[in-house]
């Protein structure tokens, strides 16, 4: 039976576009030249990869089969070009990074321009997704690498700690006198508590830090859930109460606002923060640069937590 890597490439662009269109745009070719070959790779080999009959249109069940093989079989012919670049000492090529959105606005700004200026050969991309897109993103080879807070524990995604960081609260004015630099749970959990929205990692550290059962916390008296928490702090600014925040976030906090945090209890719980992937080997010598880069852009109080380690689980 006869079929191209060209054809290949098709059949995973119509499953990441989910149209045809789209898919010839994101392959350079018009759009009758990629439903034609996608149509011969169907004939060559007897089956109907595409139901065309449904719209969104859908991969048949031997289809499916077909796609999952494609998608292995192109990355590990994309391992050739990862090899022949070690080999020479370059460090280049496209490199995709989803990114939690709970790190990316206090992580990003830090090294990417250090990490552009070293590695002008490498085409990154930055995504942000929550932590199950990027699982899935991974899973289907949609993504090279996630940075996120782990462990996850999923079968076939390797993780790598990078560093800790410190899960601190913010509070109202109120809170900030009554009590010294630290804080309990309970004392915590005596005023207003705002999280994120469900889907959110971060509330589940927030929940899991608290000892909160998730389904009692939405009968409580205060139900307004965010999707970031840049709009906790201000909600916390003028409504009163507390959040839970990351230690990054504090480099974007006034002076006025840094005297609301304290640390909690006596263990510096923390949040651990990974680079993961899918399969080990391919693109290691840019995901690597990228996992130090990362780790000379971070605060020194940061990488001391290394030492600190008392991981809330996600």
């Amino acid at each position: 039976m006869n079929y191209t890597i060209q054809q290949l490439n098709y059949l995973i662009a119509l499953d990441y576009y989910g149209n045809f269109s789209r898919a010839a745009d994101s392959c350079f070719v018009s759009q009758p030249t990629l439903s034609m070959q996608i149509k011969k790779l169907e004939n060559d080999l007897c089956v109907a990869i595409v139901d065309r009959s449904k719209q969104p249109l859908v991969f048949t069940a031997v289809g499916k089969q077909i796609l999952e093989q494609a998608k292995s079989s192109i990355g590990e012919l994309k391992a050739i070009d990862d090899i022949i670049s070690e080999s020479r000492g370059e460090v280049s090529g496209s490199l995709h990074v989803g990114i939690i959105p709970t790190l990316a606005p206090y992580l990003v700004p830090l090294f990417i321009g250090g990490f552009l200026k070293k590695y002008p050969k490498v085409k990154l991309k930055l995504t942000e997704y929550k932590t199950e897109e990027i699982i899935e993103r991974l899973h289907s080879d949609k993504l090279d690498v996630g940075i996120l807070a782990t462990p996850l524990n999923e079968v076939g995604i390797s993780e790598e700690p990078v560093f800790f960081e410190k899960l601190l609260s913010y509070s109202d004015p109120e809170m900030t006198q009554k009590y010294g630099n630290r804080v309990t749970i309970d004392q915590i959990l005596s005023s207003k508590l705002w999280v994120l929205s469900e889907g959110n990692c971060f509330r589940n550290q927030t929940f899991n830090l608290c000892s909160l059962d998730q389904t009692a916390f939405r009968s409580f008296d205060f139900e307004y859930e965010s999707g970031s928490i840049e709009t906790l702090i201000r909600l916390v600014d003028r409504e009163g109460g507390t959040t839970i925040i990351p230690e990054l976030a504090l480099d974007t906090l006034t002076p006025e606002q840094i005297d609301r945090v304290k640390f909690i209890e006596q263990t510096n719980p923390v949040r651990e923060i990974s680079i993961v992937k899918r399969r080990k080997g391919l693109k290691a010598s840019m995901i690597k640069v990228l996992r130090e880069e990362i780790r000379m852009s971070i605060p020194k109080s940061v990488i001391e937590n290394d030492n600190q380690k008392q991981v809330v689980s996600i």
